[in-house]
């Protein structure tokens, strides 16, 4: 069976759009029947569309990604599952963003050492600064605090008649779903009223 050439392609959510990386998928050349396409995060390998694409491929064909981003998130994650590739499945991997990354040109010791090199560069890269985003965003959301800028959704405004159905709840007339329902609000909120 001749080598075959494959492209998958992620989005995070299922609101993105694939269009970019389905047209460089093309225009790389990747046959259509030949994309797998997964709309869910990165933030594990257990996606149904990436699962199918590893039963598929054989030792010559080669992968094609748009960004090593697009393959996952973790840098632990991303070099298993690169090796497992290359090395296990005897496949190639493309990154069009990445011409270094290419392992179907100079697959001799010194391309296959190079590709590696960068891979666990970018990936470390890549990784430290999803680091370096929570923690900021955590520093924020500390210094709004410490100003005592509200956080998250406005508070609704409590209806006129709140503290009267929170009294019937208090006494066990009602149950909290019920006053929820008497205010037009979720539970969650209505517990949160009653802790006031």
């Amino acid at each position: 069976m001749d080598a075959q050439l494959y492209g998958y392609i992620r989005v995070s959510t299922q609101d993105q759009h694939e269009a970019r990386q389905l047209n460089a998928m093309l225009d790389f050349g990747v046959p259509p029947e030949n994309l797998f396409l997964d709309k869910q995060s990165g933030k594990d390998f257990l996606r149904p569309a990436y699962c199918r694409l590893l039963e598929r491929l054989r030792p010559g064909d080669t992968l094609v990604i748009k960004s090593i981003d697009r393959l996952g998130r973790s840098y632990e994650e991303i070099l298993a599952q690169w090796r497992a590739i290359t090395r296990d499945k005897e496949a190639a991997i493309v990154v069009l963003d990445m011409p270094l990354l290419n392992t179907a040109q100079g697959r001799d010791l010194t391309g296959t050492l190079i590709a590696d090199i960068v891979l666990q560069l970018l990936s470390y890269v890549a990784e430290t600064e999803r680091h370096f985003i929570r923690q900021r965003q955590a520093e924020g959301i500390a210094a709004a605090r410490r100003r005592g800028d509200h956080l998250g959704r406005p508070a609704l405004p409590r209806p006129d008649h709140a503290d009267e159905v929170l009294s019937r709840w208090r006494s066990r007339e009602i149950s909290s779903r019920a006053g929820a329902a008497l205010l037009g609000v979720s539970q969650a909120t209505f517990l949160k009223w009653g802790r006031l």
